[in-house]
């Protein structure tokens, strides 16, 4: 199959850079034809994704992506396909995820303060206002937007958010607020709840030992995840061969994604940035049912 999907992009709605539908005229102007819109604990973008489907030549697929916990891991990511976005239980759940979320920035924010910093929090505001989700990005803009803190931040080394991230954002740090959930069983139970197929996020950019990787994937499967992201920008060739294994073994779908944010984005700025390593995805009912 050649690489004609994109199943993980964001938008405004979370942390990307253009509105919805300018992510599928962008997926489409680089060959893309079967995408996900996956906005982190949002379906707000979706309905403007689908309408943009059929003028661009695209098959969107309605979607989202989860933050989730699992034992020492606080950042994993669970994708969800060919969710019903219009359930009410299943927006009021999401909203309920946001809410969380938020609550963890803005207390990042005052912890950031007290270390001494300024934060320009017009866009926090405004996508509070908007009901958007708030996530570590948004807050780290805020910071190195302000002018107050340029001369802190050029002593610190601080040029980007690489840098400031494991500074100031990351779990171990005194200006970190912890996520406590949902769980990933949370998530691919909700998921499923709403119709929709679960699949783990890049397991690599986040646990790099591959033995943990194959463990977790297998006890993921026991909970009931659909599939496992295996073709993903910063995958090895190595680690998909593990990952596309361990998924034949469990009967799992193998998707694939650029992770797109914007074509300003430092890591994923473009479609279609992966390898399949001469393997097959197996993506299932994610195009027998795609709209």
């Amino acid at each position: 199959m050649r690489t004609t999907f994109d199943l993980q992009s964001h938008s405004l709605h979370s942390d990307g850079e253009l509105e919805p539908a300018a992510v599928v005229r962008a997926a489409a102007a680089a060959g893309v034809e079967l995408l996900a819109l996956t906005d982190h604990d949002s379906v707000g973008g979706v309905d403007e994704a689908l309408a943009e489907g059929p003028r661009a030549g695209v098959r969107v697929i309605p979607a989202t992506e989860l933050s989730s916990v699992d034992e020492a891991y606080e950042e994993l990511h669970i994708l969800g396909y060919l969710v019903d976005h219009r359930d009410p239980a299943f927006a009021a759940t999401l909203e309920d995820l946001r809410g969380d979320r938020e609550r963890r920035v803005l207390a990042m924010a005052d912890l950031l303060r007290a270390e001494g910093f300024e934060l320009d929090d017009s866009e926090l505001r405004r996508r509070q206002a908007a009901g958007d989700p708030l996530g570590r990005p948004h807050l780290a803009h805020a910071l190195l937007d302000h002018p107050a803190n340029a001369p802190r931040i050029a002593a610190e080394g601080i040029g980007s958010l690489r840098e400031l991230f494991p500074r100031y954002l990351v779990p171990g740090v005194p200006t970190y607020v912890a996520r406590t959930r949902p769980t990933v069983g949370e998530a691919i139970e909700l998921l499923h709840s709403a119709g929709g197929v679960a699949v783990w996020a890049h397991p690599f950019w986040d646990v790099a030992d591959p033995a943990a990787v194959r463990a977790m994937l297998e006890r993921f499967a026991g909970l009931g995840v659909d599939g496992v992201e295996a073709f993903y920008p910063t995958h090895t060739r190595e680690q998909v061969d593990l990952l596309c294994a361990a998924a034949a073994e469990l009967d799992l779908l193998t998707t694939g994604s650029s992770d797109f944010h914007g074509s300003e984005h430092k890591t994923f700025a473009g479609f279609r940035a992966f390898e399949l390593y001469g393997h097959e995805p197996r993506l299932g009912a994610l195009t027998a049912r795609a709209g």
